[in-house]
C-alpha cells in the first residue's frame, strides 16, 4: 500500500506544473505531502521555486535558501486576524498554535507565498519580507553598518563636527551627527557654551540621560571624590565604562569645562577594529573571548559614597545568528577575580586576552584628542575604549550618561539604520 501510495505521489510530483529544483539535496526520508493538503504551485519566476518537507517548507528567492517552519508561518501572519497593523503587535495567541500544524495547501506567485491551514486561514507573505526576515536572510544582513578605524582611517576621513545650532535646532544637523556617531562610534558637536547645563540640553537632543550611581549629569575633577582612578590625574588605560553594570551604558559624553595645566589629551580607541583583527588571525581566540564569562566589580567606600557593583559578560558579545560584534566589555581596573570557568580554559583566556589587548596598544590604532572648552565629544561606549595621559594643574570636565535604546530610537526615526 506504501509502495502504491508513494508512486502515485511521485507521479503527481512529476505532473505537476508547479517549480520542483533538482538543485535541492533530498533528505534520508520521502518528503511527506497528502495529495489533498498540498497543492502545487502554478508556474512562477525562475528565481523562486518550493518544496514541501515533514515540518516546514524549503524556499528559494533569488540566492536565498529560505527553510521556513510551519509553526513560525503560523505565528507570523500578518492578516487582520492575527496581528493589528496600527499598533504593530502580534494579536494571534502564539500558544493557541497546533505545534504540528501543517498547511493544507500551497501556492506561490512570483511576489507572494499563500498558505491554507486545516481551519482555512489563509496566510499571505511577499517573498521580499521572507528573504528580509529568515534565519537565513538575517545571516546576510548587517544590524549596525560600522566603519572600522584606526587612527589613519579617522584621520583620512575627515568627519566634520557638527555646529550646536544646527544640532539643536535641525533634523538635517542631528542626522548628520547621528550618521557619523553610528558610522565610527565618536562624533563631535562644537561652539557648545561651556557649562554643565548647556551640555544637558545637547544630550537630551538625543536620548534620556541615564541616571547612575555617578548621579545625572556629573563633574568630573582630580580630587578622589569617587573611589575611581579616574578621579585622580593619573593616565587612564584604554577600558570602557560600567563593565560592573548588568548591561553597560551605551554612550558617554565629555565636556572639558576647563584646563589650567598640560597633559590630558583623551585617547580613543576602535575596539571593533581591534576585535575584527584577532577573529581574522586568531579565531578560536575570538571564539573564546565571546563566550568565557567574566565579573567585573565596582566597591566603593569614599566619603558618603558606598555601592558594591557586579556585572558578567564576557569580554566580546556577538549577535548568535551572524556572528555581528555589537559589545565590547574591557576593563582591566574593574575585571574581578576570573572564577567563572575551569582551570583547562583559563589560560587559554589569558592568550585570547593578550592577543586582543596587544591589539588594542598598537599605536597606529590609538587616536589622540585634545579635549576643549566647547567641544563635546560623544562615545559609543559598547564600542570605542577611551583613556586619558597623566595632566597638571586644575582639569574640570563634565558630562553623563545615555541609554542606548533612545540614542538609536532617535537614529531609526530619522531614517538610519541603527
Amino acid at each position: 500500500m506504501w509502495c502504491q501510495r508513494l508512486a502515485w505521489l511521485l507521479r503527481w510530483q512529476r505532473g505537476s506544473t508547479g517549480r520542483h529544483w533538482p538543485w535541492l539535496p533530498r533528505g534520508p526520508g520521502p518528503i511527506l505531502a497528502v495529495p489533498a493538503r498540498c497543492h502545487p504551485t502554478v508556474p512562477v519566476s525562475p528565481h523562486c521555486a518550493w518544496q514541501l518537507h515533514r515540518d516546514h517548507l524549503e524556499l528559494r528567492y533569488g540566492s536565498t535558501v529560505m527553510h521556513l517552519d510551519f509553526v513560525w508561518l503560523r505565528d507570523h501572519c500578518r492578516s487582520a486576524s492575527c496581528y493589528n497593523a496600527k499598533t504593530n503587535q502580534r494579536s494571534l495567541d502564539t500558544a493557541s498554535v497546533d505545534l504540528a500544524i501543517q498547511p493544507q495547501a500551497v501556492r506561490v506567485d512570483e511576489t507572494t507565498l499563500f498558505l491554507t491551514w486545516p481551519d482555512g486561514h489563509v496566510t499571505r507573505y511577499g517573498l521580499e519580507w521572507l528573504a528580509r526576515n529568515s534565519y537565513e536572510g538575517q545571516k546576510q544582513q548587517v544590524m549596525h553598518p560600522r566603519i572600522l578605524w584606526n587612527a589613519e582611517i579617522y584621520q583620512q576621513a575627515q568627519v566634520p563636527s557638527i555646529d550646536c545650532r544646527s544640532f539643536l535646532e535641525t533634523d538635517e544637523g542631528l542626522k548628520e551627527f547621528l550618521q557619523n556617531f553610528l558610522l565610527y562610534g565618536i562624533a563631535f558637536v562644537e561652539n557648545v557654551t561651556p557649562t554643565k547645563e548647556d551640555t544637558e540640553i545637547l544630550a537630551k537632543r538625543i536620548s534620556i540621560i541615564r541616571e547612575t550611581i555617578y548621579g545625572r549629569m556629573w563633574y568630573f575633577t582630580s580630587d578622589f571624590s569617587r573611589g575611581d582612578t579616574a578621579y585622580t590625574k593619573l593616565a587612564l588605560d584604554r577600558h570602557t565604562d560600567t563593565t560592573y553594570f548588568q548591561e553597560p551604558c551605551g554612550i558617554q559624553v565629555f565636556h572639558c569645562l576647563k584646563h589650567e595645566g598640560t597633559g590630558g589629551r583623551t585617547l580613543l580607541v576602535d575596539g571593533f577594529h581591534a576585535a575584527e583583527r584577532v577573529l581574522h588571525q586568531s579565531p578560536e581566540h575570538f571564539e573564546l573571548l565571546a563566550k568565557v564569562p567574566l565579573k567585573h566589580e565596582y566597591v566603593e567606600n569614599v566619603g558618603g559614597c558606598h555601592n558594591h557593583m557586579i556585572g558578567v559578560g564576557p569580554v566580546l558579545n556577538v549577535y548568535p545568528w551572524n556572528n555581528e560584534l555589537y559589545l565590547i566589555r574591557y576593563n582591566n581596573y574593574d575585571r574581578a577575580v576570573i572564577n567563572t570557568v575551569p582551570h583547562d580554559v583559563v589560560r587559554r583566556w589569558y592568550h585570547a586576552h593578550r592577543a586582543l589587548t596587544a591589539e588594542l596598544r598598537r599605536p597606529d590604532n590609538e587616536l589622540w584628542v585634545k579635549l576643549k572648552p566647547g567641544k563635546v565629544l560623544f562615545v559609543d561606549n559598547w564600542r570605542v575604549l577611551h583613556g586619558r595621559e597623566a595632566f597638571t594643574g586644575y582639569r574640570q570636565l563634565c558630562g553623563c550618561y545615555l541609554t542606548r535604546d533612545d540614542v538609536l530610537n532617535t537614529a531609526r526615526l530619522l531614517g538610519l539604520q541603527a
